[in-house]
């Protein structure tokens, strides 16, 4: 485990913005209750609580990985009218302290999903 610091920065902020997250003609997520993480040189993700998305259209994956800094992440693909995008969406079950905030947020490859809209 790495603890972000001035040489990798990790930032979590509620900034109150609508996240809305479509796939096809679906709505997978929606809320204001999404948290900004700004991390390093990368940019900035949305983590979405999973009462706000709709989870009987995701599909728990095999697929898992590991960030020194946030810990091991879940994956989830989406199916929904007939598509699928995999491995679209990841989560932190348990993430690491200095990150607990995220604790099973969703995160959406902006490639894998239709929009993320954000206002």
């Amino acid at each position: 485990m790495k603890l972000p610091g001035p040489d990798h920065p990790i930032t979590i902020k509620a900034d109150g913005a609508r996240v809305r997250v479509r796939f096809g003609n679906r709505i997978i997520a929606d809320t204001t209750k999404a948290l900004m993480l700004a991390e390093a040189n990368y940019p900035p993700v949305y983590y979405i609580p999973r009462d706000d998305a709709d989870m009987s259209l995701l599909r728990r994956t095999a697929h898992a990985s590991r960030c020194p800094y946030k810990g091991d992440a879940s994956y989830f693909t989406i199916v929904a009218d007939g598509r699928s995008a995999d491995n679209a969406i990841w989560s932190y079950e348990q993430p690491f302290p200095a990150v607990a905030e995220i604790k099973e947020y969703l995160a959406f490859y902006p490639n894998r999903v239709d929009a993320i809209e954000i206002e």
